[in-house]
């Protein structure tokens, strides 16, 4: 199984000046979870002809330019002289507005923290911005502000995305080269398993693309030249065991952003299925190194005691086969395999105990939010 090493997410911390926020990899070992099906505001259900035919760079960038911002993370810092605090900024990054009301998607890292935001809008005027939900789990988050907006930028559909299409991303690189432009391509979709952090972030069905970012970047839009957001700048690899690497950049799809987003808007938070379990996934390198009978398949290595799966019957050292008849692999994960499920749904695994298979049906449960509250921003 394949480690990436010192991916950084492209958000800044800021103090003297700009701190990278490094994300350790972790093992591929985490709560089985994933976002939930949910009905999508109207304000997010743009579509693949939103805009007809496509526009050269710079129409684009005329077009979109004043939907992208600059958000900035203000913490409290203490003050023991006067037993109060003065909000300082503790960081920057990139996000964009999807409609007249305000809401601004950036990531969960870039806002994580922050007793107060400001937005800082294109022509360079500041906008208080409040929180209007976070999910660490896909890291993904909205803020808004209560002024006047001059731009939105639709949100497109990734699943149409080919390898080798243009795409240009906009953002605050550093926290203060405002609404820099750069250009590239779809270099890989589905990209998976990149720098989990324990039972935090899963970052799934990843797009690839060597559209330069960095650090203050995260949570910027990643646009077709139609004019839509086809991805959530998230973040990139400098370098793989001291080696370093060029134009390794990864977003968020936009389909994954509009499930996400519509729930946090919604409800100010997102409610994850839940299975209660810590699974490996398995590949042919894998199975073979430790002389297991399949080569596909999620591995389960622990049980959460009166968690769904202990309810169903799932016990350790299981081999999860199949969700509702379609094989867990690399390439659809058990996180991939329940997106569009949502908590109180009734799933079907395919489990390989031994040399036995057997059926299970088991009911999702929701991911606890005490274990979302878990979740910090290592580095930073």
């Amino acid at each position: 199984m394949r480690t990436v090493t010192w991916p950084v997410r492209y958000g800044g911390r800021l103090l003297a000046a700009v701190i990278l926020l490094v994300l350790f990899a972790a093992p591929t070992v985490a709560m089985a979870t994933t976002a939930p099906a949910s009905s999508v505001p109207a304000a997010l259900a743009q579509s693949s002809t939103a805009t007809a035919g496509e526009m050269t760079p710079v129409e684009l960038v005329k077009k979109v330019g004043p939907a992208v911002v600059t958000v900035i993370n203000m913490q409290t810092a203490g003050n023991g002289l006067l037993g109060g605090g003065q909000a300082q900024p503790a960081g920057a990054g990139t996000g964009f507005f999807i409609d007249e009301n305000g809401d601004i998607v950036t990531n969960w890292h870039v806002v994580d923290g922050g007793d107060s935001f400001v937005v800082i809008y294109a022509d360079g005027s500041q906008h208080k911005a409040t929180l209007v939900g976070q999910d660490p789990r896909s890291d993904l988050a909205v803020v808004k502000v209560k002024d006047k907006v001059p731009a939105t930028v639709p949100l497109g559909n990734s699943d149409d995305l080919e390898v080798g299409q243009t795409v240009l991303a906009i953002g605050s690189p550093l926290g203060q080269f405002t609404n820099t432009v750069t250009e590239g391509i779809v270099s890989a979709l589905g990209r998976n398993n990149l720098a989990q952090q324990g039972a935090c972030q899963q970052y799934q069905n990843l797009i690839q693309h060597d559209a330069a970012i960095n650090p203050g970047n995260s949570g910027g839009p990643l646009f077709d030249l139609k004019g839509q957001v086809i991805g959530v700048n998230t973040l990139g690899i400098p370098s793989e065991n001291g080696t370093p690497v060029q134009g390794l950049f990864f977003a968020i799809p936009s389909n994954t952003v509009k499930q996400i987003v519509s729930q946090i808007i919604e409800n100010g938070h997102v409610a994850y299925p839940y299975l209660g379990v810590s699974i490996v996934q398995l590949d042919p390198q894998l199975s073979a190194q430790n002389n297991i009978s399949v080569d596909y398949g999620a591995y389960v290595t622990d049980i959460v005691s009166g968690g769904p799966a202990d309810k169903a019957g799932v016990q350790t050292d299981d081999i999860i086969l199949s969700i509702d008849g379609t094989k867990v692999t690399p390439d659809k994960s058990v996180s991939d395999l329940l997106f569009n499920h949502k908590p109180g749904d009734t799933i079907k695994l395919q489990i390989l105990r031994g040399s036995d298979q057997t059926t299970v049906n088991l009911k999702l449960g929701e991911l606890p939010q005490s274990v979302l509250q878990q979740c910090t921003v290592q580095g930073g």
